[in-house]
């Protein structure tokens, strides 16, 4: 044995050792290729339908039973587990093989017929069996799970080995997906693609990421939404268009936030933010009957019917009724930040009058909305891309959707007046100059793209993660996200 296998830990060093013994004997432990015929799942099926013959099936195992010259075991492929019988007068030295240097973890392959056993469990009798990937790390805790928060994010593949309700988080989370697009395909939608790297990011009040292309000796971003792209296509004459795909924000990570997150966003000409609250509720309620069989879920404890119609909340209002600020009669950040001083309201501080608004209702009512609830009718201030209610310029259709307490998404009657939303960005660049780095940029070419007409468009953003959250009863976004931004150890 060589010094640095001496030098292994104890769990670790017998399987090293098992390793060279098996390449001594002329055995592969990490093959090309075997030939499967069925899945655990098939083969079980294939019994059960008096269809079976001769099979090869495949996994990891997952349990050993020696018994002297017979042993029972399982394996485990992607579609269940399914045990395996070996004898020593069928196999001869290759019982002797697995006996001595098969471990739980490794992937084999065995061949054979199958049969019930005593117990009724459907069992291969191996008449061959093969190392498939000899796994020279012990499976965390003996197969009984894996706690450990930490070591659950940082090795994934380990958490989704252990815990099968992860595994079922991650399902349920492709077909929410699954579910999302064909509802908006049944519904007319395109999907499209758009660039992730973007020479002027925008969409949303965030920072980005930056990059640098070495050819073109230009900067570059990675996006922080789809939206300004999106609305070129609807300039172009697409009428109804979608994109599911990731965003980056250089931003802070919380329960509900990870700086890369996926996002849908959809944009539907001839349509306002009343008709966006229309297809929200629809689309949401097929998506939970498609996942989950039922327009009810239960999420921290809440049971929450999903059939709409949805409540109607105007922010003022909300916040009102959470916080007894009234934001109109509160125009302007200082009489705002003294009203929530006088009423000893805890609260981060912020620099603009909208982003004060936005954090009251974010603390004060946001955790309150368990049942699905449109707040509506946003301060033109913190929405610069919406267009203004016709009655009060000061606000903007706009809506956000809530359940369980979480965010979902954003929506707007998007403006298309390229003189207004020159005017709005221009607001931003000076809120920019004045230290604001979340401030929306200048877009000409998306100006430009105004400037040859665009109709009347709702449009609608929707977190999958927070969906995902939602539908699968998580607290914390990095339970959804297979592999979570972490601090580098």
């Amino acid at each position: 044995m060589t010094d640095e296998v001496q030098g292994l830990p104890d769990l670790v060093r017998p399987r090293y050792e098992k390793l060279t013994r098996l390449r001594q004997r002329g055995i592969d432990p990490y093959p090309t290729r075997f030939l499967r015929t069925h899945t655990a799942a098939q083969a079980v099926q294939a019994f059960q339908d008096g269809t079976s013959g001769e099979m090869a099936v495949a996994g990891r195992l997952v349990s050993i039973r020696v018994m002297g010259r017979s042993t029972f075991a399982h394996i485990a492929d992607g579609s269940g587990r399914i045990q395996i019988y070996l004898r020593q007068d069928t196999l001869g030295h290759a019982y002797r093989d697995f006996v001595q240097d098969f471990d739980i973890g490794d992937f084999i392959g065995v061949r054979g017929g199958l049969f019930r056993t005593r117990t009724g469990e459907i069992t291969v009798e191996v008449q061959a069996l093969q190392m498939l990937a000899k796994s020279l790390h012990p499976l965390p805790e003996k197969w009984h799970g894996l706690r450990d928060v930490e070591t659950r994010y940082r090795q994934r593949y380990l958490d989704l080995i252990a815990n099968q309700e992860v595994r079922e988080i991650f399902i349920t989370r492709a077909r929410i997906i699954q579910a999302m697009r064909t509802f908006l395909n049944g519904q007319g939608f395109l999907e499209v693609e758009t660039p992730v790297l973007q020479p002027i990011y925008g969409g949303a009040f965030a920072r980005p990421f930056t990059t640098y292309h070495n050819e073109l000796g230009q900067e570059l971003y990675l996006r922080i939404a789809f939206e300004l792209y999106l609305k070129r296509l609807i300039v172009a004459g697409l009428d109804k268009v979608y994109e599911i795909g990731k965003d980056f924000r250089n931003e802070g990570i919380s329960t509900k936030h990870n700086p890369e997150f996926t996002q849908m966003e959809l944009y539907q000409a001839y349509a306002d933010y009343n008709d966006m609250m229309l297809l929200t509720e629809e689309m949401v309620t097929h998506i939970a009957q498609e996942v989950l069989g039922s327009t009810s879920l239960t999420y921290q404890g809440a049971r929450i019917e999903l059939t709409p119609p949805w409540r109607r909340l105007p922010l003022r209002q909300a916040i009102f009724e959470a916080t007894g600020v009234d934001i109109v009669q509160q125009a302007d950040h200082q009489s705002l930040m003294a009203a929530i001083e006088e009423r000893g309201l805890a609260l981060d501080p912020q620099p603009t009058w909208g982003k004060l608004v936005d954090e009251l209702f974010s603390q004060h009512v946001e955790p309150k909305l368990i049942e699905p609830t449109f707040v509506v009718d946003y301060p033109l201030d913190i929405s610069p891309l919406a267009k203004s209610k016709p009655d009060n310029p000061d606000f903007v259709e706009r809506f956000e959707p809530f359940i369980g307490g979480l965010e979902l998404g954003n929506a707007f009657s998007e403006l298309n007046d390229p003189l207004e939303q020159r005017e709005r960005f221009l607001a931003q660049a000076q809120r920019r100059e004045a230290g604001d780095l979340e401030a929306h940029p200048m877009d000409e070419d998306f100006i430009a793209a105004l400037e040859y007409g665009m109709p009347p468009t709702g449009g609608l953003g929707m977190g999958i993660d927070r969906l995902t959250m939602l539908f699968t009863d998580q607290r914390s976004i990095r339970e959804v996200i297979l592999f979570p931004h972490l601090r580098s150890k």
